[in-house]
């Protein structure tokens, strides 16, 4: 397997992710990895490994710019709101790491599909509106509300989410919301809900993180591995 850390650039921005591929002399679909408020650090690096184990190229992106990654919740919530207040920001960051994928001679640039955490969910989720020409767009535990629901034909990417049924911060309300959305813009969707699990039920460190910042995240061992699994699979069949 072959990986790396890499600087990229989104106008003036600078941003450091990660990049892994099984091998830099052939090429493999690829999957965008994006992170959750936390920043881009270990664990989505993790997911690239993971992703390249199973033979894709993939990138863990940086949307807060200079690889910064939060300490703590309050940090995080700053850094995730100072990307959310910049016009364009996350629609740029993320068409500068698509952009970095597809001058990569180990990318197969016809098939590139985005994963996202938390707000990676959603952020994926937000590509897939916009109309970005992506193969798959799968959230994990991301938010699913929106303030520009997709157009009829809009979404070109199939999507599939994966959510914990006890994740009190994405209430039913915004569940059942999302599905109207996703039947008036006949898009071709997946919606995976796991008993049990709440916010951020796909990363180990989710409990902890949990308890030290007073926020109702926990890992779920079972749903990880169950959508993990599924992934792989929908990632196979394109």
């Amino acid at each position: 397997m072959h990986s790396e850390d890499i600087e990229y650039a989104a106008g003036d921005l600078p941003l450091r992710g990660y990049f892994a591929s099984p091998s830099p002399s052939d090429q493999y679909p690829c999957v965008l990895v994006v992170h959750e408020w936390w920043g881009c650090n270990d664990y989505v690096k993790t997911r690239v490994d993971m992703l390249a184990a199973e033979g894709f190229a993939a990138m863990a992106i940086d949307l807060y710019g200079s690889g910064k990654t939060a300490a703590d919740g309050e940090e995080a919530a700053s850094l995730m709101n100072t990307l959310l207040e910049t016009p364009n920001g996350v629609l740029d960051r993320f068409n500068a790491a698509l952009e970095w994928v597809k001058a990569r001679p180990d990318v197969n640039t016809s098939n590139i599909s985005a994963i996202g955490y938390c707000l990676g969910g959603a952020v994926v989720l937000n590509m897939a509106r916009a109309g970005l020409d992506l193969k798959l767009v799968a959230s994990f535990h991301g938010n699913l509300a929106t303030q520009h629901p997709a157009s009829e034909g809009k979404i070109k990417a199939r999507l599939a989410v994966f959510h914990g049924n006890d994740d009190v911060m994405i209430p039913t309300e915004q569940v059942a919301a999302f599905k109207a959305e996703m039947e008036a813009a006949n898009a071709d969707y997946l919606f995976v809900g796991y008993d049990g699990a709440m916010h951020g039920f796909t990363n180990p460190l989710a409990t902890e993180r949990g308890q030290k910042n007073n926020l109702p995240l926990a890992y779920n061992e079972q749903a990880d591995i169950d959508s993990w699994n599924h992934l792989i699979k929908l990632l196979v069949r394109l």
